[in-house]
């Protein structure tokens, strides 16, 4: 089982799945599922969009990849995400339409995914609740934390983790579930400089202790370490942003293999194959 790890597309919804699809091709293997580390761009409604995305989407249109592909089906995409079939799973990131994710939310209570666009293929997983995926007789566990942490106490804003999702999380916790992967669109508050960062990952990195823990976000480029637990491979994924020259950073895409035996193992996707998605031709690719 293989699953590719891509974080903060701001509207590029499309982009993981193509990329997905050509490596595929090339490599002559499968990958099974997308996991994304929140910003997804996911604005179904253009006056709901936040200040920073409508200025970003004034020099570029893919800031609202959302609206313009996965809000209202458009037959070409539709066949090819078929074909492609299979899903992407995220978290919550803090350039979100949280009002419209919170009505998807709230429709079944006992789900811990829920779908978002209009083909069903991209999923947004609740903070704090277990995640299962199987292929075959391979399967693993991970879980994702949503939005980002407040570390100066401002209140009512839906970027930041809720109250409701932290007590979610102090029960995964207690309950000691058991999982291989953590997915987050934050960094913990002590793995990345001071101000910035999510508290409550501290007590999920050291309480499950997963193998690995992606997230993004941050703006930092691609890294891989062990956390301070000295257990999980904490590992920073470059988010899936055009350099000026229109190329793709090193560390944007990541595919994680998952054997018979549970083992992981970690490819960093090189750069011969991201160069070939511009800035300028990914589109028509």
């Amino acid at each position: 089982m293989r699953i590719a790890i891509f974080a903060d597309v701001h509207g590029k919804i499309l982009l993981p799945f193509k990329m997905v699809s050509k490596y595929n091709e090339l490599f002559d293997k499968q990958i099974d599922l997308i996991l994304q580390c929140g910003d997804l761009g996911a604005f179904p409604d253009l006056v709901k969009l936040d200040k920073a995305t409508v200025r970003h989407a004034k020099e570029d249109r893919d800031e609202l990849g959302f609206y313009d592909d996965f809000v209202n089906p458009k037959k070409e995409i539709h066949s090819f995400l078929q074909t492609l079939n299979l899903n992407m799973v995220c978290v919550r990131g803090n350039h979100e339409d949280h009002d419209f994710l919170d009505a998807l939310e709230a429709k079944d209570p006992t789900a811990s995914a829920f779908p978002i666009d209009c083909y069903e293929r991209v999923f947004v997983c609740k903070t704090g609740h277990l995640q299962k995926f199987q292929k075959g007789n391979i399967a693993f566990s991970f879980m994702g934390v949503g939005r980002v942490g407040d570390r100066k106490k401002r209140p009512d804003n839906k970027i930041f983790i809720q109250e409701y999702e932290k007590i979610l999380l102090n029960k995964a916790i207690k309950k000691n579930i058991d999982i291989q992967i953590l997915i987050t669109h934050d960094a913990a508050s002590d793995m990345t400089e001071q101000g910035y960062g999510m508290p409550e990952l501290r007590s999920v990195l050291d309480g499950l202790i997963p193998q690995y823990h992606f997230y993004g976000h941050t703006g930092h480029p691609f890294k891989e370490e062990y956390d301070t637990n000295e257990i999980t491979k904490s590992v920073k994924i470059k988010e899936l942003e055009f350099d000026e020259s229109g190329a793709l950073p090193f560390g944007c895409m990541v595919v994680l293999e998952v054997s018979e035996n549970n083992n992981l193992t970690l490819e960093i996707v090189n750069q011969h194959f991201t160069n070939q998605f511009t800035k300028y031709n990914w589109h028509f690719l």
